[in-house]
């Protein structure tokens, strides 16, 4: 994500604002007009009562009116304001809290929509995993925030300036005093909500630190090693140091904030209260120019100007300060991705031909990782990539997957440039497993199938599952493939043994009815008797499918079509085992290393 300056100029937050407003009436209509409506009972009570109720309450009483007549003027009034505030209960209590769940459920929609389409780059970037942090913190209560303070400001407006009008009809030079709020919100108000935003920004980084240890403190991936090991120290150090740094940058803006706020609170209550009152007083008591219900009304009106200042400036500046906000949002939701997910091109057709790495080169921003890679891989056969850790395997399948572009050269398909297909039909023809696979926290059967449906969905579940070796696991417990995986959700939920659930993960390959089948180092975590198990079934499956897999066990790849052996992002050597053994180069050292390893384990546990 393109990094964008801290300080955004009034008419970048503006816009920032008016798109959080475009988002809002967008999510929730219902929601929006309400809010509008909110907006104008809020600051209708304040004028209202300020002015025409207290002008005529004192104009009643200094004509001698009936006491029923005025009984009558106020029950009227009380009527109609407690509907009003009956509407304005229902609306916090029943509306708001209901229409904000729709809400929050189509913006979140849109962010996760959003999260799922850009490319995997993003997520090992830390720029963007921060401006996606902070895009994801709290977004529903900022757009809801920036429209209800829209509202606010606008009427807020309106209110400020009906006011103001029957203020100056009464005392000219008291409209003066309306300065004093002025200086305290819009001024000082400014100032403390940009020291605000800056001690947030401080602590984003150090909001995620404590939230990882949080996690980690009560996820069960940890439970294991925070017994066994001492790593409970490292996290509360790592919690403590986070934590610390919080409170610097509280303090930091500490003194600043507190400033601010003094003379922010000074200029809005103190000056014009007092200020006004000895005002007032004069008028009455020293030049006789006002009378005592004009000073009444005077009096309320200052008031209730005041409040509605308060609420005003409050607003603008909160408005402002959220357009800040939103611009993490709109940054996030406007990113132009690289290789978007949803990538319409050429349906690729069901039949796969060959694929051709041709002069392929793929950065890791400044580290090249795959250096002019060419090789072929044709329909039927079985390939290996096999090399020493950071040769660049997983890299490559990364890049055949389009999960990355390469740097410079092509990848076809079919002799076709991967990139003008349908990116989700392109990878459709795929069923791979990486070594870094995630199990889901919900049963097996989805797990498996992972959101896609075959018809006779139980049968291919079964089926995969005996290939990968875990059926008799699964079968024995009480629920089967409806087991539930993880206890975060479920508390007979399985927790399986590394080796388990990477059989549990390699079933997924076996169960999707791709053309060509990618395993990723399927055996890693594997004893050798499952690994012998889970190849043989991982032969057959290549009778009727290509085969692409990577292993850092060189035994198993002996009986592949070819095999690749890479170094350093470079294609050293290409050959079948036994072409690559008579070459007795990289490879076969490798291959001897290896089994001698093997052998001296053997006859160890013979011995034994």
């Amino acid at each position: 994500m393109k990094k964008k300056k801290d300080r955004l100029s009034l008419g970048e937050t503006l816009k920032n604002d008016f798109y959080a407003l475009k988002l809002g009436y967008g999510c929730s209509r219902k929601l929006f007009y309400n809010l509008m409506f909110m907006g104008v009972l809020g600051y209708f009570e304040w004028v209202f009562f300020s002015s025409v109720f207290m002008k005529n309450i004192v104009n009643y009483l200094s004509e001698n009116a009936e006491f029923g007549k005025i009984i009558t003027y106020i029950g009227i009034c009380g009527a109609v304001i407690a509907a009003l505030n009956l509407y304005m209960a229902h609306f916090y209590e029943v509306t708001q809290k209901l229409e904000a769940q729709k809400f929050f459920k189509k913006l979140y929609e849109l962010l996760f929509k959003k999260a799922g389409n850009v490319e995997l780059s993003c997520y090992e970037n830390a720029d963007f995993y921060n401006k996606y942090t902070m895009a994801m913190d709290k977004a529903d209560d900022n757009i809801i925030d920036v429209v209800r303070r829209f509202f606010g400001v606008i009427f807020g407006s309106v209110a400020t300036g009906f006011v103001f009008f029957l203020m100056y009809r009464i005392d000219k030079l008291a409209v003066l005093f309306i300065v004093c709020p002025l200086l305290g919100n819009f001024l000082f108000g400014t100032i403390k909500s940009r020291y605000e935003y800056k001690r947030y920004r401080e602590q984003v980084e150090n909001n995620k630190v404590m939230n990882y240890v949080s996690r980690a403190m009560y996820l069960p991936d940890y439970a294991k090693e925070m017994r066994l090991f001492n790593v409970f120290s490292l996290l509360r150090k790592q919690y403590s140091d986070a934590t610390d740094k919080n409170v610097k940058a509280a303090a930091k803006y500490a003194f600043p904030n507190a400033m601010t706020n003094f003379w922010k609170l000074t200029f809005t209550f103190t000056t014009i209260f007092e200020g006004m009152l000895l005002y007032g007083i004069y008028r009455n008591r020293v030049s006789g120019t006002v009378s005592l219900a004009e000073l009444t009304v005077m009096t309320s009106m200052m008031v209730s100007m005041t409040w509605i200042l308060i609420g005003l400036f409050d607003d603008i500046v909160g408005f402002m300060r959220d357009g800040v906000f939103i611009n993490n949002i709109r940054g996030f939701l406007e990113y132009e991705e690289k290789i978007p997910e949803d990538t319409d091109g050429i349906m690729p057709g069901e039949d796969f031909e060959s694929l051709e790495f041709r002069h392929v080169s793929f950065s890791y921003v400044d580290e090249e990782t795959v250096k002019d890679l060419s090789f072929t891989l044709k329909k039927g056969q079985n390939i290996a990539l096999v090399g020493h850790n950071g040769a660049g395997k997983t890299t490559i399948i990364k890049l055949l997957l389009r999960l990355y572009d390469p740097t410079s050269g092509e990848i076809l398909l079919n002799g076709r440039n991967i990139k003008e297909y349908n990116l989700r039909a392109y990878r459709d023809i795929f069923a791979t497993t990486f070594q870094d696979f995630a199990i889901m926290g919900m049963s097996v059967k989805e797990n498996v199938l992972m959101g896609r449906r075959y018809g006779d969905d139980d049968r291919v579940v079964e089926e995969a599952l005996k290939k990968a070796g875990i059926y008799d696991k699964i079968m024995s417990l009480e629920k089967g493939i409806d087991t539930v995986m993880t206890k975060e959700f479920d508390e007979n939920g399985a927790v399986f043994s590394g080796g388990e659930s990477q059989k549990l993960a390699v079933s997924r390959t076996f169960a999707k009815p791709s053309p060509v089948k990618i395993f990723d180092e399927p055996s890693s975590a594997l004893d050798p008797i499952a690994e012998y198990d889970l190849f043989n079934n991982i032969a057959k499956e290549g009778s009727d499918h290509t085969l692409l897999f990577i292993s850092h066990r060189l035994s198993s790849v002996k009986h592949c079509d070819r095999v690749f052996m890479l170094e350093q992002g470079r294609l050293v050597e290409e050959g079948s085992h036994e072409e690559l053994m008579a070459l007795d180069g990289k490879y076969a050292k490798m291959y001897k290393r290896q089994a001698n390893n093997y052998l001296a384990i053997d006859e160890t546990e013979a011995a034994i």
